[in-house]
């Protein structure tokens, strides 16, 4: 999302934790809304689908500590009003921001409005400053270290695979370190030096009446560093496009449409930035026994009449092994039965249920000799007075 979508958003509330939350409680608060709310869970719900979606975005911010930092500062200065300078635009003067300043005007309310030559972007950085070039926060500031692009990718597991954990290997291929100058842009032998416009720090400052501003310096495209001698393999972007295997790790119990992000494992920065993170969408193929409720696993199982009548024992499957699940007698068909402790493995070690459907298979093919003494039973169980629709109300 960008910087600039994020003045409409209450990401806290949206979690429902305070601005001075930790990072533990965010975390905690996302994977409650996460698990109560996950589609999976609630199909056909939009109000849990929506809720579900809103979490992810807010913690995709707050819970990146320097996403939230951007984000805090930003909520920061609509409050006070760009500054303190008294919050909306005011046509009478320049006490709110008012008229034209030399070709940049702004607007506050609902959402951010600019026009002119003013990008908009500086205001999401925070490099807002005075005519001294002081930043806003009271220091000059160097700017905000670019990273590379997220990546996205996809990967096809099976029903287990996916409840009990695997490790696969991912091809990719995107922007990697230039292994020539190791990242650094400039040819092996020299080194990069701070741009003598800005002093090294991105940043030139311009003076607008009481107040100044500063962008992103023009001659070293706000890296603060020059390379005279730039890396003939990389053309000085410090990046080469190869393809590359990596080892993913999905977490047991994983549900299918989940992401799996692994951080750093995305394009890398230009010029040795940081690289961006990676994110791997989980699609979960259906299994021909098993299906998922949460963390517990359901399956139905075939049984005859005399079984649920007399009471028996059954064999069934579960993930590693078979158990034996014990019916009672006189069970009705579609009684669910539950095995504890036999389903989906959970991150606290804890494992979920196994849920046993029983469900009466009718024979089609029966010898004489079966038929008779079904018969006989049919005469024997009307005189002992049983009648399965004696509270049914077509009778």
């Amino acid at each position: 999302m960008a910087q600039r979508e994020w003045a409409d958003k209450d990401f806290y509330g949206d979690l429902g934790v305070s601005s001075s939350a930790s990072s533990e409680d965010i975390k905690k608060a996302y994977r409650t809304i996460a698990r109560e709310n996950h589609p999976d869970k609630n199909p056909g719900n939009s109000a849990a689908e929506d809720k579900f979606k809103k979490a992810s975005e807010a913690y995709s911010v707050l819970g990146d500590k320097e996403k939230r930092k951007e984000y805090d500062e930003l909520k920061q200065l609509i409050e006070n009003g760009m500054g303190g300078f008294g919050g909306g635009y005011s046509p009478g003067g320049f006490g709110g921001f008012g008229g034209n300043t030399g070709g940049f005007s702004t607007s506050f309310g609902n959402g951010f409005s600019t026009e002119g030559d003013f990008d908009v972007s500086d205001l999401f950085g925070g490099i807002f400053s005075d005519a001294t070039g002081r930043a806003s926060t009271g220091s000059r500031r160097s700017t905000r270290v670019s990273r590379g692009a997220d990546v996205e990718t996809e990967i096809t597991l099976e029903f287990r695979e996916a409840t009990k954990g695997v490790t696969v290997p991912i091809r990719l291929t995107n922007p990697a370190p230039c292994t020539t100058c190791h990242g650094s842009g400039a040819k092996p032998g020299t080194s990069p030096h701070a741009c003598a416009t800005c002093s090294g720090t991105g940043l030139v400052s311009e003076n607008r009446g009481a107040f100044g501003f500063s962008r992103p310096c023009p001659d070293c495209s706000g890296t603060g560093t020059r390379i005279d001698d730039p890396c003939t393999d990389c053309d000085g972007t410090g990046r080469i496009t190869r393809t590359r295997t990596i080892t993913v790790r999905v977490p047991a119990g994983v549900v299918d449409g989940q992401k799996v992000r692994l951080a750093g494992q995305g394009a890398a920065g230009e010029r040795g930035k940081p690289a961006g993170d990676l994110f791997v969408t989980v699609h979960v193929k259906p299994d021909s026994i098993f299906t998922r409720s949460g963390d517990d696993l359901a399956l139905t199982v075939p049984v005859s009449y005399t079984e649920l009548a007399l009471g028996a024992a059954v064999t069934v499957p579960t993930l590693d092994s078979k158990v034996r699940v014990r019916i009672p007698q006189g069970t009705a068909d579609g009684t669910t039965l539950r095995v504890r402790g036999r389903g989906v493995n959970k991150r606290n070690g804890a494992s979920g249920d196994l849920l046993v459907t029983v469900k009466v298979e009718v024979p089609r093919d029966l010898d004489e000799g079966a038929m008779s003494a079904l018969r006989q039973y049919a005469e024997e169980e009307k005189r002992s007075g049983f009648d399965p629709r004696a509270n049914w109300e077509g009778k």
